[in-house]
């Protein structure tokens, strides 16, 4: 018989030494609630912690995820559900319960290595027998992983990679499963005699490498790991300052995660998230090689450097800034939608207002060096060039195309901060880029107002039009598993602010105050808001994960934090500083026991999907800077000013 809570391989696994198939590798869910790495550059790892423990852990980039999970076996049931607090920058200690015992793991990265290592707390009212269960998916795909015989530890390999799980007192591997490598392991730890032990997994290109990394690290002591990889946070922290109006806590955690994310072999390179959400786990027909949000978006990109900034990291937002355009496509320059860390494209659609994301962020910096402004020029041209320019391929949510009013704003107010850095710089091909951004500005309400809509008498911005005309009932399926197709006029979405927030657009204007209204009416529930109509992106209703091969069954995309900030923004602009720190306040609710803010929220608590999301921490930040400046602080001055007003 099984023992409860243990799936069938493992079961055997614990039962006999001998070699048994393993399943299909596939990733831990997403919601995370820790992650961390060290802060120094010498420990390309970074882990992660969710419902049963350790989750993945990338090396040697993060893009790269190398493990699935380590699990603890008590009396051969799995230990899951753990309580899990902060117990330093990025450190977290995880507590799981039993009948009759407890065990803690507390976590950390040895700073100089690939290494890491959990300090283990065993006690039981009796003496109990523990194993740990050692799950590895080196480079990205744990199916062609093979184990290696070793009599003290658990060691894998594939062509690339390889690690090695210690511990100070030993390890006696008891299985192994072929294929999708599962390895179990005996620890003397009983809970009553022997309560205390020290694991560390390393990695390497060798076994070998592997293993002395591990042991290396485990010799050097527990302590004087979590000492240095505190330090090391405390001092990046103590270098910048902070807002009078955040909770401390979470914003600490929030900028270290923002920096947490930034690949270490590749300054500059920010990934969305350290997971994979749902199907993109475990579905091989979406994600071949597992992409998912351990990749690099232009325009996340532009959300976190700009939160960096704020916060007085410029220097990452100018490796952010570089990645970007290190980046560009041959040879029309444009920026692919996403690239893993090393820069290799991986989701190849187009989306304009990631080619105005670098526009932006460098009018930010103030960079008018010949490269940067030649590398933006680029860019630019490839967007202006497109013969139904301001078209999208695709915009901000990547399933539709057509004229949005989100990605025309970041379009046009790309277009005139390129021409002020041009401007700055002597360089005539200002005009030209005014010239066009003036024409955008004039047409955007009739390309995205509708005064034909369902939901009011009055104009409002469309989430879309497919056709640029926002009074004919155009009809197309939302995607993400909805039913049936839809008229455009019945879709909208909080991206609209993207006019005001980028100063096309006054706070004031009648058609964006209509829309506030019309957007509450239809997508807010609780402290947020939905996507849009229909919103697919999310959860079936009995909660099973979200996959865009459904068989027909519906999902449903939940409510997203980053909304809350930026209507705060909005906020500021009209002048109600009491709502944005409300709003502030609200996103803050949002964070799990790990103080990990998500992409989506449901009945007041964090989903499955992708957590940390790097764009919520970095909207929490931002905000907090622009509460206390009271005005958005990434707001380009030079776009407000031309259509806008200056205020």
């Amino acid at each position: 018989m099984t023992p409860l809570g243990v799936t069938p391989t493992i079961a055997a696994l614990l039962a006999t030494a001998l070699t048994v198939p393993g399943p299909p590798a596939t990733y831990a869910p997403a919601d995370k609630v820790g992650f961390g790495t060290a802060r120094q550059a010498g420990s390309p790892v970074w882990f992660t912690l969710g419902r049963t423990g350790l989750t993945e852990v990338f090396y040697p980039d993060l893009s790269t995820p190398a493990t699935r999970d380590l699990k603890l076996v008590v009396d051969g049931r799995e230990a899951a559900d753990p309580r899990t607090e902060p117990v330093g920058r990025l450190r977290f200690r995880q507590v799981f319960r039993g009948e009759g015992w407890r065990a803690s793991f507390t976590w950390t990265t040895d700073p100089g290595r690939a290494a890491v290592l959990a300090d283990v707390e065993l006690h039981a009212d009796r003496p109990v027998t523990a194993q740990v269960v050692f799950d590895p998916n080196l480079s990205r795909d744990g199916d062609d992983d093979s184990a290696v015989d070793q009599p003290d530890a658990l060691v894998a390999r594939d062509d690339h990679a390889a690690g090695a799980l210690v511990s100070d007192e030993g390890i006696t591997p008891r299985g192994s499963t072929t294929g999708n490598v599962i390895q179990t392991g005996d620890l003397r730890v009983d809970g009553v005699r022997d309560r205390r032990t020290t694991l560390s997994l390393g990695f390497g290109t060798t076994p070998r490498e592997a293993l002395g990394t591990a042991r290396s690290s485990l010799a050097e002591g527990f302590a004087r790991h979590a000492r240095r990889y505190d330090r090391g946070w405390e001092d990046y922290l103590g270098s910048l300052a902070r807002p009078r109006s955040a909770d401390r806590a979470l914003y600490d955690t929030s900028v270290l995660v923002l920096a947490a994310t930034e690949d270490k072999r590749n300054p500059g390179a920010f990934v969305a998230s350290p997971g994979f959400p749902w199907a993109f786990g475990f579905d091989r027909g979406i994600a071949p090689e597992f992409g998912s949000y351990a990749l690099v978006w232009p325009r996340d990109q532009y959300q976190v450097a700009s939160a960096l900034l704020a916060a007085g990291d410029r220097a990452a937002a100018d490796r952010a800034l570089d990645f970007m355009l290190r980046v560009q496509q041959q040879p029309d320059g444009h920026l692919p939608q996403n690239t893993r860390v090393t820069g290799e494209p991986y989701w190849t659609n187009v989306q304009q207002d990631e080619q105005a994301a670098p526009m932006l962020l460098a009018h930010l910096l103030g960079r008018t060096d010949r490269s940067t402004l030649d590398g933006l020029v680029r860019a630019a041209e490839f967007m202006v060039s497109q013969p139904d320019a301001p078209f999208t391929q695709q915009e901000r949510w990547e399933n539709q195309s057509g004229y949005s009013p989100g990605t025309i704003a970041a379009e046009i107010a790309g277009l005139v901060c390129l021409a002020d850095l041009l401007r700055r710089a002597g360089d005539p091909r200002a005009a030209r880029y005014l010239g066009i951004a003036d024409e955008w500005e004039r047409r955007v309400e009739e390309w995205t107002v509708t005064r034909t809509g369902p939901f009011s008498a009055k104009p409002y911005y469309l989430r879309l039009t497919k056709d640029g005309e926002p009074d004919a009932g155009t009809t197309y399926n939302p995607g993400d598993n909805h039913p049936v197709e839809i008229d455009q006029r019945a879709a909208v979405d909080p991206s609209f602010l993207e006019l005001v927030r980028l100063g096309v657009r006054p706070h004031d204007d009648p058609v964006v105050r209509n829309t506030v209204r019309v957007v509450d009416e239809q997508l807010k529930v609780g402290r947020f808001w939905h996507r849009y109509n229909g919103d697919g992106y999310g959860e079936r209703a009995d909660g099973g994960p979200w996959n865009i091969h459904s068989d027909g069954t519906r999902t449903y995309g939940r409510t997203w934090p980053i909304f809350a900030g930026e209507r705060g923004e909005y906020e500021l602009l009209a002048g109600d500083h009491r709502a944005a720190r409300g709003r502030l306040a609200d996103m803050a609710t949002a964070a799990n026991a790990g103080r990990m803010l998500p992409e989506q929220v449901w009945r007041g608590r964090g989903t499955t999907s992708a957590t940390p999301l790097a764009w919520t921490h970095a909207q929490y930040v931002r905000l907090a800077w622009s509460i206390d400046a009271g005005a958005p602080v990434e707001r380009p001055a030079v776009v407000a000013c031309r259509y806008a007003g200056c205020r």
